[in-house]
């Protein structure tokens, strides 16, 4: 699986129907806490939107629903590991992407044989508490090491300054959230995103 330097992660419909249209060619829907016929209405309409502008379109945990829905690819936590269903996931044709925090669950998830590794968080991120401590730029690299030929996408409270040393300790690609949609002007810093990542990497 070939990833895009530059990996939004939007929380609503909405977002990817505003922004993917300005270049964007890979994106995760990231919704929480919705009613499963809410989600496979929004999944269908996210994937409507990414056909017509040629954008990868990656859903978030809800593994069953990417199925039913002829999505390509979905990421899934840790915590998700013992109720998604792998083989059925790769019997239809899906790609699927892994979190990790730690040795221990890079191990896991190289043992799932993933199509992507994503690690973080790699500077402090205001998003959501989280039990991990920031991994810094130089775990990049050594999770690089370890992932070989893998791709590896960097995640964790990462803005347009920050892309630079990103690639240069050799990861895949930059997933980023709160630095588009916390910003005054969301859809001017997705294309600087797109412009950032395109030049460094």
């Amino acid at each position: 699986m070939k990833l895009d330097p530059f990996y939004p992660i939007f929380e609503s419909v909405e977002q990817i129907k505003r922004f993917v249209p300005l270049g964007i060619r890979l994106v995760q829907l990231r919704i929480k806490d919705s009613v499963i016929r809410i989600l496979r209405d929004d999944i269908r309409e996210a994937k409507t939107v990414c056909e017509r502008y040629n954008c990868q379109l990656v859903i978030n945990d809800y593994w069953q629903l990417a199925i039913e829905e002829g999505c390509d690819c979905v990421h899934l936590g840790q915590e998700d590991l013992s109720q998604a269903d792998l083989i059925e996931i790769r019997r239809n044709g899906l790609n699927f992407g892994l979190s990790t925090h730690d040795e221990w669950e890079l191990d896991i998830a190289l043992s799932t044989k993933p199509d992507y590794i994503a690690l973080g968080p790699i500077y402090q991120t205001c998003l959501k508490k989280m039990k991990f401590s920031p991994q810094g730029l130089a775990r990049i690299s050594l999770w690089k090491k370890k992932v070989g030929i893998l791709p590896l996408v960097a995640i964790g409270g990462f803005n347009i300054e920050r892309i630079p040393m990103a690639f240069a300790h050799h990861c895949d690609s930059v997933a980023v959230v709160t630095d588009i949609l916390r910003h005054d002007f969301p859809a001017a810093r997705v294309k600087q995103w797109i412009e950032g990542t395109q030049r460094w990497r």
